[in-house]
């Protein structure tokens, strides 16, 4: 759904003619929180470039000061966020894990789904270096209006708990 400068995914308002990035996170998932600098670089550098960017909260239960502490603690500024307590916009986008992106492109479409990168090759085990940079990959791929080369990776996490066991 499309209103003038914005279009509607999921019940986020994103900036129509802008590729948006949303950030899947939880305030206590380990793996989403070291992902925080990253995630500010990648906004920042991409921001400039013209692409928006959210942190979408996943969190069971929680509230805008908590919200507002776990910013302060890992050092996030300037990004937009939502709770998304229903999970409608996880549902949606058929995010998963904690920390997972997702890209929408300028017309609304899900380009990119996945990991950051491959820093942990599996739970609990982080690499040596990082040899992937997969949302970096889906990024340029977009905004130079090619496809994007592994649209769908397998990102690593923390469960984003079903709006079905939750009961809503």
């Amino acid at each position: 759904m499309r209103f003038g400068y914005i279009f509607v995914f999921a019940g986020l308002a994103c900036a129509a003619g802008k590729t948006n990035v949303l950030f899947f996170i939880s305030s206590d998932c380990p793996i989403s929180n070291s992902y925080a600098p990253e995630i500010q670089h990648l906004c920042g550098d991409y921001g400039k470039k013209g692409v928006s960017c959210s942190l979408v909260y996943e969190d069971v239960g929680i509230d805008e000061s908590s919200v507002q502490k776990h910013l302060k603690e890992y050092g996030y500024t300037g990004i937009p966020i939502i709770i998304d307590g229903r999970r409608k916009i996880a549902t949606r986008s058929r995010a998963t894990v904690t920390p997972e992106a997702v890209v929408i492109d300028t017309k609304g479409d899900i380009r990119y789904r996945g990991r950051i990168d491959n820093f942990y090759a599996a739970l609990g085990k982080p690499r040596q270096q990082i040899t992937a940079h997969d949302l970096r990959d889906a990024l340029d791929a977009v905004l130079a209006g090619k496809p994007v080369p592994n649209p769908e990776t397998k990102a690593l996490g923390c469960y984003i708990v079903p709006p079905d066991i939750l009961g809503k």
